[in-house]
């Protein structure tokens, strides 16, 4: 899952997951714990990226109190946090679950492309959920590969 504000690093985020033949689900930084709590039960995710906190305007929205307690109430336990750390609001890691995204960047080595066929799964987009239970779509990669295509041609 990538929970974060709308920052270079959400992108980044997601493309890193279409790169590696992970699945991803993008929830928008800030929702509700149960919300967040419902889509970690659904998707059942290794890990999740998140950041520190977001913007609106001009107040800061600290993330990390609203990711642990959806972590806490999911019956689903999340194995390992990635947090981007930003500046406006530093956010207190879980030893062992959490990890900071820069240092962990620092560490990595580049990885391959990995092949996906057409049909595997990219992403799960969600519905709102405000008519009960919210609905995970399973978007593959074939067709977001063509409207690429498309769009670059156009």
């Amino acid at each position: 899952i990538i929970y974060m504000p709308m920052i270079p690093q959400a992108a980044m985020a997601m493309l890193a997951c279409a790169r590696i033949g992970a699945i991803h689900s993008v929830v928008f930084g800030g929702f509700a714990s149960n919300e967040l709590a419902t889509r970690i039960n659904d998707a059942k995710p290794k890990l999740i990226l998140s950041a520190s906190c977001g913007i609106e305007g001009s107040r800061v929205i600290e993330y990390k109190p609203l990711l642990d307690r959806a972590i806490d109430q999911a019956k689903h336990k999340v194995e390992t946090v990635l947090m981007f750390q930003r500046a406006q609001c530093s956010a207190p890691l879980i030893d062992g679950r959490d990890f900071d995204w820069m240092a962990e960047c620092a560490k990595a080595a580049p990885a391959d492309c990995v092949p996906v066929a057409a049909t595997d799964p990219l992403y799960i987009l969600y519905t709102s959920g405000t008519t009960g239970q919210p609905k995970g779509v399973v978007r593959d990669n074939g067709g977001h590969m063509v409207a690429l295509n498309w769009s670059m041609k156009n």
